[in-house]
C-alpha cells in the first residue's frame, strides 16, 4: 500500500478574468474569423471564471522568439517549482510537522509546456537541498496525463522501496507556447481553456517513517494503476512542433472520445479489482475542459456531486495541463472523509491516453 500524504500547488502571479482573455481574443482573432461574435461564447461557455499566468497580459500582444519562451519556462518553472515543493512539504493541514528536502528519495518531474537539458528537476535539486544521491525521473509529452502518470510511477516505485519517500512535481507554464500568429480554431480553444500551474505531491511506502506525521484523519493510498493507449490515435492532442514553438493540437472529438471510449476503460479497470462504478465514492478527474466533465458523467453514469471539486478546480484555475488532477486530489484530501472510501483518478492525455489509479481512504489501525 502507497500513501500520499500532503500536496501543494502553486498560483503564478497573473490572476486573468474570463472575461479580459475573451476581450483580448476578440481584438487578435477578429480578422481571421468573420464569424468571431459566433466563436467567442466558448470563453463563456466553458464554466471558467479565473485563471492564472505567468506573464502579464501585455506580455501576449507582442511575438516573442522560441528561445525567449522557452528561457522564461525553464526560469519561472524552477522558480514555482520550489515553491509548490515548500508548500507540499511544510503544510501545516496535512502534516503534524514538515519533511525536510533531505528525507526525499526520488523526484519525479512532469511536464511538457517547455524543453529543458538538464531537465528541471535538476535545476530544481540545485535550489533545495536535496539529497545529492536523489534519484530523478522526468517524464515530458504526457500532456494533461502527465498528473496521473507520475502518480502511478510514484506508487511503482514506493511498491518496490517500501521505505522510501517520493515528490511528485508537475509544472507547466501553457500560456508560454500561446502562439498569436496561429489563427486556428485549436488556438483559439486553447486560448479560452489552458493555464498555468504548479503542483507537487508527497508519496510515501508502506513502510515510511513519514507516515506518522499525517495530521489528517484518513488520507487516499494508491492500490493500482491502469494505462492504455488508444492506437492511431496522435492527432486527437498535443504539440505540433515549428519554427515560432509550439503548436496547440486539440481536437473538438475529444468528448465524443470520453463517451464511447473511456467507459469500457474505466470498467474493465474496476472489475479487475472487483468493483463497479458505482462503488466510487471519491472521482479526482482531470477537468480537461466543461465538455469533457460533461463527458465524463455521461459516460460513467455520475452525478455532479463526483465532479464537484474538478469542476471548481477549472472554474478558478482554467486546464493547467498536467498539474490540473494534484489542485482536485488537493480539495479532495481537505474534504471530511470515511475510512474505506473508494477514489478514482482519471486523466486523459496525448497519444491519446488514459492513466487511471485506484485509491483507498483510509488511516493506521
Amino acid at each position: 500500500m502507497v500513501h500520499i500524504l500532503s500536496v501543494g500547488t502553486y498560483q503564478p502571479p497573473h490572476k486573468m478574468t474570463q472575461k479580459l482573455t475573451m476581450e483580448f481574443a476578440e481584438e487578435l482573432f477578429s480578422e481571421s474569423f468573420t464569424d468571431i461574435q459566433r466563436l467567442l461564447p466558448v470563453f463563456q461557455n466553458g464554466q471558467i471564471e479565473n485563471r492564472y499566468f505567468s506573464m502579464p497580459m501585455d506580455w501576449f500582444e507582442k511575438d516573442h522568439s522560441l528561445e525567449e519562451k522557452n528561457n522564461l519556462y525553464i526560469k519561472l518553472g524552477v522558480d514555482y517549482s520550489v515553491k509548490a515543493i515548500l508548500a507540499c512539504l511544510e503544510s501545516n493541514e496535512f502534516l503534524k510537522e514538515k519533511v525536510e528536502v533531505s528525507e526525499i528519495d526520488a523526484l519525479i518531474l512532469v511536464s511538457s509546456s517547455g524543453m529543458s537539458t538538464p531537465s528541471l528537476d535538476a535545476r530544481i535539486m540545485n535550489q533545495l537541498p536535496f539529497s545529492a544521491h536523489t534519484k530523478r525521473m522526468p517524464l515530458w509529452g504526457l500532456g494533461c496525463a502527465g498528473g496521473a502518470i507520475g502518480m502511478s510511477r510514484a506508487m511503482e516505485y514506493c511498491l518496490a522501496y517500501p521505505e522510501q519517500n517520493v515528490l511528485v512535481c508537475c509544472v507547466e507554464l501553457c500560456s508560454l507556447t500561446f502562439q498569436r500568429n496561429d489563427r486556428t480554431k485549436s488556438n483559439l480553444i486553447g486560448t479560452s481553456l489552458f493555464a498555468d500551474g504548479v503542483a507537487c505531491a508527497l508519496v510515501c511506502g508502506e513502510h515510511s517513517p513519514l507516515v506518522q506525521r499525517v495530521n489528517i484523519p484518513v488520507w487516499p493510498r494508491m492500490l493500482a494503476s491502469y494505462s492504455t493507449l488508444m492506437p492511431d490515435s496522435e492527432e486527437i492532442m498535443g504539440w505540433d512542433v515549428k519554427d515560432s514553438g509550439l503548436h496547440v493540437v486539440f481536437s473538438r472529438d475529444i468528448p465524443h472520445v470520453v463517451q464511447n471510449w473511456f467507459k469500457p476503460n474505466v470498467e474493465e479497470f474496476l472489475h479487475q479489482k472487483g468493483l463497479e462504478v458505482e462503488q466510487v465514492d471519491v472521482f479526482v478527474a482531470h477537468p480537461g475542459g466543461k465538455k469533457v466533465l460533461d463527458a465524463y458523467e455521461a459516460a460513467l453514469g455520475i452525478s455532479q456531486e463526483l465532479t464537484l471539486e474538478a469542476r471548481e478546480i477549472l472554474r478558478y484555475n482554467g486546464n493547467m495541463s498536467s498539474p490540473t488532477v494534484l489542485y482536485v486530489l488537493e480539495e479532495c484530501m481537505k474534504k471530511q472523509r470515511h475510512h474505506g472510501e473508494v477514489g478514482l483518478m482519471a486523466a486523459l492525455g496525448p497519444g491519446f491516453c488514459s492513466e487511471l489509479v485506484l485509491l483507498n481512504w483510509g488511516g493506521i489501525h
